[in-house]
């Protein structure tokens, strides 16, 4: 899969979670920060949303701990939240 494909895949998959407070989270994240993101970050987007949304958004509120596999630069900007812009 090219990287055209594979970061359109990702915007459905964060973009459909479920859940409107996920889809809010996890999706304006990726909008936000995808056009930045190599291989690694790609990987890692993708590894997080293979995981339940109850625990994303526990680590992005910070009420449970953050697996190792996600700790680093990418987790501590989801956690910002200031990325979250929900229209009224």
């Amino acid at each position: 899969m090219d990287h055209t494909d594979r970061l359109n895949r990702l915007k459905f998959r964060a973009w459909h979670r479920g859940t409107r407070e996920a889809d809010y989270m996890i999706g304006c994240f990726f909008d936000v920060h995808h056009a930045s993101w190599a291989e690694p970050e790609i990987a890692w987007f993708e590894a997080l949303l293979d995981e339940d949304d109850v625990d994303v958004m526990a680590w992005a509120l910070g009420t449970q701990e953050v697996p190792a596999r996600y700790v680093g630069a990418q987790m501590d900007a989801f956690r910002k939240l200031d990325f979250v812009k929900i229209a009224h």
